[in-house]
C-alpha cells in the first residue's frame, strides 16, 4: 500500500513538472509573435522579405538566404507585423529569396521554436517548412496557383482567367454593398469617403451637396460602359465619394499636379489629371490595375488598358508610370485588405490580385 502511494505521488510530481507544449495547431503570424520564447509553434504566413539586421527587411534585391520574414498579409511592409524565420542550410536553396526571388508572396507553414532573431520576434530550430495551399487564408485553396511562375502578358492573362466571371450585382444594390465594403472601422454607422477621407452616415447617400455617391474609379466614359452590370458595378473599383468632389473629378486621368480642391485639401487637379490624397494613392492605382486585368474584351465586355499618358480617348486610362509610383509609395493597408475580403466573401467571389500580391504590378507592367 505504501509503495502505491509513493508511486502515485511521484507520478503527480512528474505530471506537474512536464511543461505543456503549445503550438500543435496552426497559428497566424500575429498569434505566434505573442508566444513566449521556447514555445514550439506551427506558424503560417506569407513570405514578405529577408531580415538582414535589427532594423532592415529586404523586400527586393535580396542578398541573403539565411532567414525569411513572414506576415499575415502578402503585401505587408511594417516590420512590427512580421515574424523572422531562421533558415538552416537544409531549407535555404528551396525557400531562400536570394536563391529564388519568386518565393516572395508564397504562403508557407513553419514548425519550429519561438526565439528572437535579430532581437525581433522569430522562430529558430525549424523542423519543417511546407507550402500548404489549403491553409492560405482568404484566397481559397490555390487561388493564384495558375499565376505562379508567370510574368508579363502571360501573368496578366492568367490573373484575368482567375478573377473573370465574377458574381455581378445591380447598380442599385451597390448602395448597400458600399455601406458594407467601405464601413468606417471606427464608426459602424458611417462610410469613409475616398477622396476627402471624411466619415459620414451610411445613409447620407444620393446626389445632393454633402451627400455621397458611387464613384467609378475607372470613369464610365473611358470605355463607355455606363452602369451595366459587371464593368459598371464592379465593387473592386466603385467607392463612396463626396458628390461635389466626384463632380470635379469627372473623367480625368490620374497624374501629379494641379490646384488644390477646395473641399479636399490634399487633392489636386487641373484640366487633364487628378491627384488624390496620399493615403489612397496606392488604393486607386491597384483598383485601376485590377480593371485593366479583369476586363480584356472577352464575353462581350470592354477591353480596358492603362497607358502612360493622359487625355486619351477610348477605353484607356493613365498615367501608368504615375500609378506605379503611387502603388509603391502607398502600400496595401488593413482597410484595403478587409475590403478585398468582404467583396470576395459576400458579393463577387473574386479578388483584387494587386492587394494580395503587390509584386504582380511590376511583373506585368
Amino acid at each position: 500500500m505504501m509503495k502505491k502511494a509513493v508511486l502515485l505521488i511521484v507520478t503527480l510530481v512528474l505530471m506537474i513538472a512536464v511543461p505543456v507544449v503549445s503550438g500543435s495547431s496552426l497559428q497566424s503570424v500575429n498569434d505566434a509573435m505573442n508566444e513566449q520564447n521556447g514555445t514550439d509553434v506551427t506558424v503560417g504566413g506569407y513570405i514578405v522579405g529577408v531580415p538582414v539586421s535589427t532594423s532592415t527587411v529586404q523586400q527586393s534585391n535580396f542578398t541573403s538566404d539565411y532567414a525569411l520574414a513572414l506576415a499575415d498579409a502578402p503585401g505587408e511592409t511594417q516590420m512590427s507585423e512580421m515574424i523572422f524565420i531562421k533558415l538552416d542550410a537544409a531549407y535555404r536553396s528551396e525557400f531562400g529569396l536570394m536563391s529564388d526571388p519568386s518565393n516572395l508572396g508564397d504562403y508557407i507553414v513553419v514548425d519550429g521554436t519561438r526565439d528572437d532573431y535579430f532581437a525581433h520576434e522569430g522562430v529558430e530550430n525549424v523542423t519543417s517548412i511546407s507550402r500548404d495551399a489549403t491553409e492560405d487564408p482568404g484566397t481559397g485553396t490555390g487561388y493564384y496557383a495558375d499565376a505562379e511562375g508567370q510574368s508579363g502578358v502571360a501573368l496578366k492573362q492568367a490573373l484575368h482567367n482567375i478573377i473573370d466571371d465574377h458574381n455581378e450585382i445591380s447598380y442599385a444594390n451597390a448602395w448597400d454593398a458600399l455601406r458594407n465594403t467601405d464601413e468606417d472601422p471606427n464608426n459602424p454607422n458611417n462610410v469613409l469617403l475616398l477622396y476627402t477621407g471624411k466619415s459620414i452616415s451610411k445613409y447620407d447617400n444620393g446626389g445632393l451637396v454633402d451627400e455621397w455617391n458611387r464613384e467609378h474609379v475607372w470613369p464610365q466614359s473611358k470605355g463607355d460602359f455606363g452602369t451595366v452590370m459587371g464593368t459598371g458595378t464592379d465593387l473592386h473599383a466603385l467607392r463612396p465619394t463626396d458628390v461635389t468632389v466626384n463632380s470635379s473629378r469627372q473623367n480625368l486621368d490620374y497624374d501629379n499636379g494641379g490646384r488644390v480642391h477646395p473641399e479636399a485639401p490634399n487633392t489636386f487637379y487641373d484640366g487633364d489629371s487628378w491627384e488624390p490624397r496620399d493615403e489612397v494613392k496606392g488604393d486607386i492605382a491597384r483598383m485601376v490595375f485590377y480593371m485593366a486585368v479583369r476586363y480584356e474584351g472577352d464575353a462581350g465586355e470592354v477591353d480596358l488598358e492603362v497607358l502612360d499618358q493622359v487625355e486619351v480617348d477610348g477605353p484607356y486610362l493613365g498615367k501608368l508610370s504615375t500609378l506605379k509610383e503611387w502603388h509603391d509609395q502607398d502600400p496595401v493597408d488593413a482597410f484595403e485588405r478587409n475590403r478585398n475580403e468582404v467583396i470576395f466573401d459576400e458579393y463577387q467571389g473574386n479578388r483584387n490580385p494587386f492587394i494580395d500580391h503587390p509584386e504582380y504590378v511590376e511583373a506585368i507592367w
